[in-house]
């Protein structure tokens, strides 16, 4: 089996990607990045996923975006809900962590170079989402360009790959793909301001995006709200 580095954050995409690059073949080491998040329930449910969805290795790696702050997820800002009028994709929001999908992606760039992968996955979206600029298809065919520069591997003949299986997804189809694969979504945590018990708040724009997602596909919602 060939290596792969799958990044996991907990969430329902990223429970997808691994489950894909399973079904794929690959044997998948998990990645999961403590970044300074608002909680750490998701880095609990990634164990969780990587540990029953088969993964040979999850590693947890320090990133201490906190100290730069900048996002409600890293600082002490307000994540936007429902209820303060706050629409999904009308403009760049507060969520957005600067730089982190790019870190996450060199982290994972890093390991894979060590395990001699020549593969990495990652679930962004950039259908259903919420207009992070570092989620769109140019930005991973630009790191993907980045990553063949800049490594041995890639200056020897690796050809590295960045995987997005789901770029172009709707979350409906995030939802029936995750079925078809056997994955469960109750062990997933999507939302931005989960408690310490995983409970989502169920108005932030993960929380609204994953539940019209289960509703679109006609499936029962197995997220636990607090």
């Amino acid at each position: 089996m060939k290596n792969a580095v799958v990044l996991v954050s907990g969430g329902m995409d990223s429970a997808v990607v691994l489950a894909i690059a399973r079904e794929q073949g690959f044997a998948v080491h998990a990645l999961s990045v403590r970044y300074g998040q608002r909680h750490t329930s998701e880095l609990d449910a990634a164990a969780t996923v990587s540990r029953t969805q088969g993964a040979v290795a999850h590693k947890v790696v320090n990133v201490d975006l906190r100290s730069i702050g900048g996002s409600a997820l890293t600082d002490d800002i307000a994540v936007p809900v429902d209820d303060d009028g706050h629409v999904i994709g009308a403009d760049i929001p507060v969520t957005y962590v600067p730089a982190r999908n790019t870190i996450m992606l060199s982290v994972a760039l890093g390991w894979a170079e060590v395990l001699g992968a020549s593969d990495i996955f990652c679930g962004v979206n950039a259908v259903d989402y919420s207009g992070y600029p570092d989620c769109r298809p140019e930005f991973i065919e630009a790191f993907e360009h980045l990553a063949n520069l800049a490594t041995k591997a890639g200056v020897e003949g690796a050809g590295l790959r960045i995987h997005a299986p789901l770029q172009h997804m709707s979350k409906a189809d995030i939802v029936r793909e995750g079925l078809r694969l056997g994955v469960d979504f109750a062990q997933t945590v999507s939302c931005y301001q989960a408690d310490a018990d995983g409970r989502a708040c169920g108005h932030c724009d993960a929380c609204r995006l994953r539940a019209e997602g289960f509703t679109t596909a006609g499936v029962a919602d197995p997220t636990h709200y607090a």
